[in-house]
């Protein structure tokens, strides 16, 4: 049996089940997940170890028609690892009719020439009836058609009851060449615990937020590191972005409830990722108008 090893990532319009479906095949949660959209914000590498090989999965935020800096930067993030892979995935949920967002990105993956295989993915399966998937299966291979992106394979996937998550597995390191693993035994991903803290946070706020803050709301952890005299506790200090005053309001709640709500999610969610005891000091902070401003851009990571 040859190791086969590289890179293979989930493209797909905002909320299309890419994260969800990566966190699935490697096993456990590396990515964050929301009903919202954009949720994912930079390139997020999950690792699944196999006897047969090592599959890297690229998780990817939502290609879209940027309308702001940050989405440009998010949609250049896509471009970027389109470019750097050895396969693609397209993921287009089956509860969701194939629209003007997945055409668009039917045509940016044609500009790859066919020099990577690119896999069709119906995500989302457990959600609809049979026939549903068996229309959206169609309906995603007359949009390659169209688009002149030939799919090497078409496949529908549920990352919530597992239906063929270990098929596509299978097919997408069928398509990786031979070679050694590229990470260490046991490696799930290779984002810094940082980051990592910095989106549990940014997950827990997002949780029942009104549509427009998403979009507004980032996370950055300035300053994480053990208890003076402890070695089982973890002071994490972290500040979250908003663009406006009454955003502001939201995320902080009446009395600071709902602030308080998301810090006990938090930093239970982060005391399993680190399996550590955390004492987590949140505050929210206005950045007007930070995705279409550079120099705030670069200062919150993007």
């Amino acid at each position: 049996m040859q190791f086969r090893s590289g890179f293979a990532c989930f493209v797909g319009r905002p909320n299309a089940g890419k994260s969800t479906l990566m966190n699935a095949l490697v096993g456990t949660k590396v990515a964050i997940t929301s009903s919202k959209p954009q949720t994912t914000r930079h390139a997020i590498r999950g690792i699944v170890h196999r006897e047969d090989g090592q599959l890297v999965i690229v998780d990817t935020p939502g290609l879209h028609r940027p309308r702001t800096l940050l989405g440009q930067r998010l949609n250049d993030v896509v471009k970027e690892t389109l470019n750097e892979v050895d396969v693609v995935g397209f993921c287009v949920p089956a509860d969701e009719d194939v629209g003007a967002g997945d055409r668009y990105i039917a045509t940016e993956l044609a500009r790859l020439g066919g020099r990577t295989p690119v896999f069709g993915v119906v995500t989302k399966t457990d959600a609809v009836p049979p026939e549903r998937v068996a229309a959206q299966l169609l309906a995603l291979r007359d949009l390659g058609g169209d688009a002149r992106t030939d799919f090497a394979e078409l496949v529908p996937v549920s990352a919530v009851d597992g239906f063929q998550v270990g098929l596509l597995a299978d097919l997408l390191l069928v398509r990786l060449p031979e070679g050694p693993a590229l990470y260490p035994d046991g490696a799930l991903t290779d984002e810094p615990e940082q980051t990592l803290v910095a989106e549990l946070i940014r997950e827990a706020a997002l949780d029942g937020v009104r549509d427009e803050l998403p979009h507004s709301l980032a996370v950055v952890v300035e300053e994480m590191l053990p208890r003076e005299g402890r070695d089982d506790l973890l002071d994490v200090y972290a500040n979250l972005y908003v663009e406006r005053s009454s955003q502001k309001a939201i995320v902080i709640g009446r009395g600071g409830q709902r602030l308080r709500e998301v810090g006990t999610t938090a930093r239970q969610h982060i005391e399993r990722l680190l399996g550590s005891r955390v004492y987590l000091d949140l505050h929210v902070k206005v950045a007007k108008d930070w995705q279409r401003d550079p120099k705030q851009l670069r200062k919150l990571g993007f």
